[in-house]
């Protein structure tokens, strides 16, 4: 395919996970607790995608759910969540750290990377809420982040665009700056820019034009997400195990159709 665009499915179950597969997903972002934001997934899950597909996975990686400020404890933790999940053949890891100021934490994110090994990285939405976008960009970057899922700062990718167009100009400039560099000194290979992941309030309605106002992008990240009815017929209601607003009877949860509409949407501007 001339221009293939990436559809990146989050998920936080294996009813979801094969939804997604089937609709033709590109990668899937597994989690748990995808109302909290999204959590570590269990071992099992991903054990049990990977059994029954070959899809690209990167799971999240974030214990709480809460801000991006992570004591040497919890650090500890997430860096053994991440080598226990590499036994799966996964693709990459999903994660963010701030400091207390509101900047990327570049040794917190280090000490994760490291034990990621080499594996693609994504640096979530804590982007969005970091002290500066586009400084936060430029650490990326510098760190050897792979790809930043990203609103453009905002609560919703629409309301996003203007600052999404900024990282966007600065992915494609720091992309020409490494392939001068890589052509000036020969035999040297160049890595290229980090990645701009469109996500947040992505949906069938807007994809087109969303990829019609941000023609560089390479990837869109959605939940496609319907509520689905629970079978049990006894219901003790008033009686909740969670959030507010949340009951036990409706199950959140990645719809094929939505999917593969995603996946004909970006396949048909890919080719034209």
């Amino acid at each position: 395919m001339a221009n293939h665009k990436t559809l990146e499915i989050c998920i936080d179950s294996f009813a979801s996970a094969k939804a997604a597969i089937a609709g033709g997903a590109d990668r899937l972002e597994v989690c748990s607790s995808l109302a909290l934001g999204g959590l570590t997934p269990f071992l099992e899950l991903v054990e049990e995608i990977r059994n029954c597909s070959d899809v690209k996975i990167r799971p999240m990686i974030r214990l709480r759910n809460g801000d991006f400020l992570y004591d040497k404890e919890e650090l500890q933790i997430m860096k053994k969540q991440i080598q226990n999940l590499r036994k799966f053949s996964v693709d990459g890891f999903v994660f963010g750290c701030l400091q207390a100021d509101g900047s990327i934490d570049e040794e917190s994110m280090k000490v994760l990377m490291d034990a990621a090994d080499g594996l693609p990285i994504t640096l979530h939405r804590a982007i969005d809420v970091s002290r500066d976008i586009l400084e936060s960009y430029e650490v990326a970057n510098r760190l050897g982040v792979d790809t930043i899922l990203t609103s453009g700062g905002k609560s919703n990718c629409i309301a996003g665009l203007p600052v999404l167009k900024e990282l966007l100009s600065k992915q494609l400039q720091q992309n020409s700056i490494k392939k001068q560099a890589q052509h000036n000194a020969i035999g040297q290979q160049a890595r290229y820019s980090t990645k701009i992941m469109v996500g947040a309030g992505v949906t069938t309605e807007n994809l087109a034009y969303l990829a019609k106002e941000l023609p560089d992008v390479s990837a869109f990240h959605m939940s496609g997400k319907i509520m689905v009815e629970s079978g049990m017929q006894f219901r003790n209601e008033g009686v909740p195990m969670g959030l507010p607003g949340l009951d036990e009877w409706h199950i959140m949860q990645t719809d094929e159709r939505s999917v593969r509409k995603a996946r004909e949407i970006l396949d048909y501007i890919g080719e034209n």
